[in-house]
């Protein structure tokens, strides 16, 4: 299973490409920009696949719906109901980020400047999710414009999250910086067992952490919706903005996920609508019912740029 396999769709628009892998996960493969110093090498904003490995783990990026990250208990009640969950990924003992990054999605180009990716998933794997999902990439001059939309096709309503799991190269000096209020802890199970406004060291995005340093693997709340990756060895700083999250007009509050292994090339800065095992925490933060027909849409604006100075 490589890139023969499972072919990358590109998109060349504003100095910018960008590779997406509808067939594995409706995944994105790379998202380069030119180096401004003229030499003919790309500079991965996102790292980049090596267009061998089928673990979406190894992409640049894939979108998490119908929920992020893990939901323990075996599952969830919902209106009275309990709907059984399996494990999805080898070595997890939970359901993770959703059905969508396990299914192929369907490509297309409205425009000279757009692709989209479209899923219709109908209980996948048992799962009792009913629903269809578009992923939209716009190449803009300085970046690039994501969105992450799903719409409940069930006949009961269902509780919702989203998320977005980019990963980022890090050098010896990245750093990202993002507001914050609190953060959930957690023992060597990674499901959620404290909230708390006391971040441990190096742990505070509102002061900025270095992207190398001990295991993160926390959701963050509070968030304001915008954060700030630095690259100071290559002089460039990329910004995410995520506009309040629609669910019928209506705005809410923003969660994020840091997940910073002890080693490797790579980090994650997860925009995200509600925190880690969601299902099971009091007044289930962050996660939307849909009755049928109704719709959620992720938004992140990302934006890259020299650093000043």
């Amino acid at each position: 299973m490589t890139e023969a396999t499972h072919p990358i769709v590109w998109l060349h628009h504003a100095n910018q490409h960008l590779g997406l892998v509808p067939t594995l996960g409706g995944s994105v493969a790379a998202w380069q920009v030119d180096d401004p110093r003229g030499t003919p090498e790309r500079i991965d904003l996102w790292r980049r696949w090596d267009g061998q490995t089928p673990d979406l783990y190894k992409l640049a990026s894939f979108a998490m719906v119908p929920w992020s990250n893990r939901i323990s208990g075996g599952g969830f009640s919902h209106g009275g109901q309990f709907h059984a969950m399996q494990p999805n990924r080898a070595g997890e003992p939970y359901p993770i980020h959703g059905d969508g990054w396990l299914q192929p999605w369907a490509i297309s180009q409205p425009a000279s400047d757009t692709l989209e990716m479209a899923l219709r998933s109908e209980r996948f794997d048992g799962n009792p999710y009913d629903y269809d999902c578009v992923q939209t990439f716009r190449l803009v001059d300085g970046g690039l414009d994501q969105s992450l939309r799903v719409r409940h096709l069930g006949t009961r309503p269902m509780p919702y999250g989203l998320g977005l799991h980019p990963w980022f190269p890090r050098t010896p000096a990245t750093r990202i910086t993002a507001p914050v209020e609190a953060v959930w802890l957690s023992g060597s199970d990674p499901i959620p067992t404290q909230h708390t406004t006391q971040f441990p060291d190096s742990w505070n995005l509102s002061e900025g952490i270095p992207a190398n340093g001990s295991l993160i693997d926390n959701a963050y709340t509070g968030w304001g919706g915008t954060a700030r990756i630095e690259w100071p060895e290559r002089g460039l700083q990329l910004t995410a903005r995520m506009p309040d999250f629609e669910r019928d007009g209506g705005a809410s509050e923003h969660y994020c996920l840091i997940y910073r292994p002890p080693q490797g090339p790579a980090f994650c800065f997860e925009p995200i609508t509600q925190p880690i095992d969601a299902f099971h925490q009091p007044g289930q933060p962050g996660l939307r019912t849909l009755a049928q027909g109704e719709s959620l849409e992720l938004k992140v604006q990302w934006r890259y740029e020299s650093m000043p100075g």
